[in-house]
């Protein structure tokens, strides 16, 4: 585990993927105990040590996480990401494709400029995926995004994506359905699976006023120990 920024109120820090935030009916070891653990021994607290969870990220997602450490901040925060006052920042590794029979080619925008995608997805629970409509269905929920190209390689493109919307796998869904998965995003329509199991999906950034000391907060997520997202940052403009 990697903390990142740490204060009274608030702790933020770097989930590896293949890592859950929370528990769930793996019962697999969530990073929130891990960083009560961090916590306890740190400060050396004799009792139980309270840590709010406010968000989650995918489990093959990796990248920044935000907890609270008092009640006071967990409030405020869940408030702060509920009306959309903090403000993340991705990085998705998409494949160049080009069209091949029966399959759409990758073709995002291109020119470095921000670009919005706007999709109605409909969760599916049992599958734990959504499904992205061009109109308004049944159940379907309207999602938004901007992106733009930050960098590529011979064979890869890196986007910035930024969502206006929290949907259920969001980003996974609508770069998918504009015909550029997520490399390593099986799920999602990706030719193979990363060694690691991981999707080349990143939380790269995270923005937003301190919800009790009210300053300013942005932190920036190191990258994973990877060769392609290594090189892939040394072209970002």
């Amino acid at each position: 585990m990697q903390v990142v920024y740490e204060d009274n109120h608030i702790i933020i820090v770097y989930k590896e993927s293949g890592e859950i935030v929370q528990g769930d009916k793996t019962g697999d070891a969530p990073l929130s105990d891990a960083v009560k653990q961090y916590i306890k021994e740190k400060y050396q607290k004799p009792g139980a040590v309270f840590l709010g969870v406010v968000h989650r990220l995918d489990r093959p997602v990796s990248g920044l996480v935000v907890f609270a450490r008092t009640s006071k901040a967990l409030t405020r925060l869940n408030d702060m990401f509920r009306e959309g006052q903090v403000h993340k920042t991705y990085w998705a590794i998409i494949e160049m494709r080009g069209e091949r029979v029966g399959v759409r080619g990758c073709r995002p925008q291109l020119d470095g400029e921000w670009h919005e995608l706007e999709h109605w997805l409909v969760r599916n629970e049992q599958q734990n995926k959504s499904y992205a409509y061009d109109h308004e269905v049944p159940r379907s929920k309207k999602a938004l995004l901007r992106y733009r190209l930050i960098g590529q390689s011979d064979r890869y493109w890196l986007l910035e994506v930024h969502l206006l919307t929290g949907r259920h796998h969001q980003i996974r869904c609508q770069l998918s359905a504009m015909g550029c998965p997520i490399k390593g995003d099986l799920k999602y329509g990706a030719r193979r699976s990363n060694p690691d199991g991981s999707i080349s999906l990143l939380s790269r950034r995270v923005e937003f006023v301190h919800p009790v000391s009210r300053e300013q907060i942005v932190v920036d997520s190191p990258l994973p120990v990877d060769n392609l997202w290594q090189s892939l940052k040394k072209t970002v403009k």
